[in-house]
């Protein structure tokens, strides 16, 4: 007779975007059966039929400078006035401060059903190693409901800021998970690209960099950061985030620029609440939105994501790290119809697990058991009704709850 396996936990009659009720079993913090009516003693929950989804993956994230409100003016109307703006303030940052404002987004992020993120941090002379140190210890407090990982980057440019470099090589030697770069800031945006590739080869790290985020087709850096892809033979480990000008091009330049992306192996993050905000504002009228159609590319190839970016600071005054939220406004914005809900949801999902070539994601067998219950049965209507996340779970371990809301009508 064979055994019964043995199980830490079951989930009892959970929906997944791939299957009706269903039962999940768990031990050792991983899943082990996804099974019909699973036969074996453990503790037990039962979904009731509720969607279940592998936790949201946020790739873009900035815990460095998040919740700035109360320190500075918001009313900024470029890319580089929000800039300016948080370099003044960052010279002062402390570890503690940076760390508190952190774990107030994490937080929020982990209620919301995040699982995985990527943090992009700052450095630079004038905010040293500072933000690397907090985020440090972010990762390690936080790691009982999240997976962080760390990408250091030079915000206000690389070849032109003295110094920069040497703190991206301490970083890069103490944990620092992929580099970034900000070449549309440098002097020499070319040879920043090119440094910021030199060193991804030297620690052996993937690439996410902040580009081409204005609405002016006639230049870009698309083109080269492609180029040093293919040359270096990075397919699959570079990513771009904004990537605004996409969203002017016409349609045979946006069909090239996808086919150039698609080959390259390029992936593009969307971050619709900074996007929105800053593109377009010195527009009188019949202002664009400056959102790149991120489900489009993917219909072509391109591997993309959804993120969040910044919250409560100068480049995004408002947010909640709700990933969910963020791909119900990336649908609106993106005029997505019915048929193409469930596209959005992989936007915050599958892609973005993707991007960050996280290999164990997902509800399969061997992988962990990172899963968030959703109060709707599917994956479109998780996207159209914006439901309540009412459990996580981290490998195996239950990481918060939300208890529905109860109401209390007048006595008869």
């Amino acid at each position: 007779m064979k055994a019964k396996t043995a199980f830490d936990l079951i989930f009892r009659n959970a929906r997944t975007r791939s299957s009706a009720a269903i039962d999940i079993g768990v031990a050792g913090g991983r899943i082990i059966a996804i099974e019909h009516r699973l036969a074996c003693e453990a503790v037990e929950i039962d979904v009731g039929g509720k969607l279940v989804l592998p936790g949201f993956v946020d790739t873009h994230i900035h815990l460095d400078k998040a919740c700035l409100l109360g320190r500075c003016g918001h009313d900024h109307g470029s890319v580089g006035e929000a800039i300016a703006a948080v370099a003044a303030m960052k010279r002062d940052f402390t570890v503690e401060d940076i760390y508190a404002r952190g774990a107030r987004v994490i937080e929020r992020a982990i209620v919301h059903g995040t699982t995985r993120m990527r943090t992009h941090v700052e450095i630079d002379p004038r905010i040293g190693l500072r933000g690397f140190e907090a985020v440090k210890a972010l990762k390690r407090d936080y790691a009982w409901a999240i997976d962080l990982s760390i990408c250091v980057f030079p915000q206000e440019g690389l070849t032109n800021d003295p110094g920069a470099e040497e703190l991206l090589i301490a970083a890069l030697r103490d944990g620092g998970e992929a580099i970034g770069g900000c070449p549309y800031m440098d002097a020499d945006p070319n040879a920043h690209l090119e440094r910021v590739f030199d060193l991804a080869q030297e620690f052996d790290v993937d690439i996410d960099l902040h580009l081409d985020f204005d609405l002016d087709p006639s230049w870009w850096h698309l083109e080269e950061v492609c180029r040093q892809t293919e040359r270096r033979n990075y397919q699959g480990r570079v990513a771009i985030g904004h990537a605004t000008k996409l969203s002017a091009l016409p349609p045979e330049r946006l069909k090239a620029a996808t086919e150039h992306l698609a080959k390259s192996g390029v992936a593009v993050t969307v971050l619709p609440a900074t996007d929105l905000y800053l593109m377009g504002r010195d527009v009188t009228h019949n202002s664009p939105r400056g959102l790149t159609v991120a489900h489009k590319l993917v219909e072509n190839g391109v591997v993309c994501s959804v993120a969040t970016n910044n919250v409560l600071n100068p480049f995004t005054p408002f947010g909640d790290a709700s990933l969910l939220r963020m791909a119900n406004f990336y649908a609106n914005v993106a005029h997505a119809g019915i048929s193409e809900f469930d596209a959005c949801l992989d936007l915050v999902t599958d892609l973005p697990a993707r991007l960050m070539n996280l290999r164990d994601y997902g509800i399969a067998p061997g992988n962990p058991a990172d899963l968030i219950i959703l109060d709707t049965d599917s994956g479109q209507n998780a996207i159209a009704e914006l439901p309540d996340i009412l459990m996580g779970f981290k490998n195996g371990r239950q990481v918060f709850e939300r208890r529905r809301p109860t109401l209390f009508p007048p006595q008869a």
